[in-house]
């Protein structure tokens, strides 16, 4: 009878969910745009790293094929989407070429660029850039640059739909430059993380509870769930920051089609350990190790963007503390009130149609990234999800606020 009602709730979540979702939306919301520059004296030249599944959910056409003709349209488009200017005024801005290469298996285009400036001088300018960006909210642009005569590139920056203009110092960042800029790149990285979001929330929603046989009953007071909340956030920070030095330093590689497959996985197992306990108080370790999947997904990245190696330090110091202190911060908007909901009878249901929402979702993901699915009709979804973080967690606190105030609702002391 559980199981039915389990299954009833997964198919209900997969009905609005989908009647939410306003037409399909194709591939995997990771793939991100590179952009590499090397100023010189004179010219600006660079390279425009575009993933080519994210230019079909922006154009609206599939890319299977890119003929000479096709790849001079695309070229237009990412051109049209590009400015620069400086203190003598706008820059000159020039494409070039276009090919297909795969950046850690994963086909993108990528252009040769050019910037010049009016009077012929390189110096400080701003660069903006929203291709992609502005029909994609999920996708993120990179920009890196090299320094006159060095091996490497340091990070710059990242580019969303909110932010596409960035400043580009002539003689190009200093390594410990890299430090800020990643450091906003890893609170993008997870609030702009649909998939790392939704899995951080599924290991948040059991925490307040304990298993007792297959079901969760109340977990003890608020100390007690306060460690537990840490463990959790820790140990997920302490798997992820593994995998990704160890990946961007080059110590293990991992085909990113099967990290982003685990990643799925781990929201779907989360989930389902929700709504019944698989590992009894067993989140924090379901964290640590699938947050070293998780790692893995921005580790090519930073790879393959060919960051010096003082320069890749700093980054994953900056990039890490990114992580922890937005994982902290949604643990802020959503503790306090899935705290509240866990002292009414409402927590039940709203636990196990917010996990079945998760394994819905994760599902969506998985049968897309394993190629069952061409595209995903739920991504619209997840986007909304990014686009309004602060929304959903208001609109949790109203439904905590609400449901502690009636005294029918409150829960009694032996239920969850």
């Amino acid at each position: 009878m559980r199981f039915a009602r389990l299954i009833a709730c997964v198919v209900l979540a997969y009905a609005v969910i989908a009647g939410l979702a306003p037409g399909g939306v194709a591939a995997h919301p990771i793939s991100a745009t590179a952009i590499l520059l090397d100023p010189g004296s004179a010219t600006v030249t660079g390279k425009v790293q575009v993933p080519i599944d994210r230019l079909e959910v922006a154009l609206g056409e599939s890319l299977t094929t890119t003929t000479p003709d096709k790849i001079k349209e695309l070229r237009g488009y990412v051109l049209s989407r590009a400015a620069a200017s400086g203190s003598a005024g706008v820059w000159a801005v020039d494409l070039s070429g276009g090919r297909v290469e795969k950046v850690d298996g994963v086909d993108h285009l990528v252009f040769d660029l050019t910037l010049t400036p009016p009077d012929g001088k390189v110096g400080d300018f701003t660069f903006d850039y929203d291709a992609i960006l502005h029909k994609v909210v999920s996708h993120q642009v990179f920009v890196a640059v090299r320094q006159p005569g060095a091996d490497g590139y340091t990070s710059l920056g990242v580019l969303d739909w909110r932010g596409h203009t960035i400043t580009v110092p002539a003689a190009g960042p200093a390594t410990e430059d890299g430090f800020l800029p990643s450091l906003r790149l890893g609170v993008k990285h997870i609030a702009g993380g649909a998939d790392h979001l939704l899995f951080l929330i599924m290991l948040l929603l059991p925490v307040q509870a304990l298993s007792r046989g297959r079901r969760w009953v109340r977990g003890g007071d608020l100390r007690r769930h306060g460690v537990r909340v840490v463990h959790v956030v820790t140990a997920f920070a302490i798997g992820h920051s593994v995998t990704l030095a160890l990946g961007a330093l080059g110590c293990i590689s991992v085909p990113t089609r099967v990290v982003e497959c685990l990643i799925a996985v781990s929201i779907l197992v989360s989930g389902l350990h929700a709504i019944r306990p698989l590992v009894p108080c067993g989140e924090a370790w379901i964290a640590a190790g699938f947050g070293l999947m998780h790692g893995l997904a921005f580790a090519a990245l930073l790879g393959d963007l060919g960051l010096g190696r003082g320069s890749l330090l700093a980054d994953l110091v900056g990039f890490n503390l990114g992580i922890e202190l937005t994982q902290l911060a949604v643990v802020g908007l959503l503790m306090p009130s899935l705290l509240v909901l866990s002292r009414t009878r409402v927590y039940p249901v709203l636990r196990t149609g917010l996990a079945g929402t998760g394994v819905v979702l994760a599902a969506a993901w998985l049968a897309e990234r394993t190629t069952l699915l061409d595209t995903n009709p739920l991504d619209a979804v997840t986007d909304a999800m990014v686009a309004h973080p602060f929304t959903i967690a208001a609109l949790v606190a109203a439904v905590a606020a609400a449901s502690r105030s009636v005294p029918g609702l409150r829960a009694r002391h032996d239920e969850i």
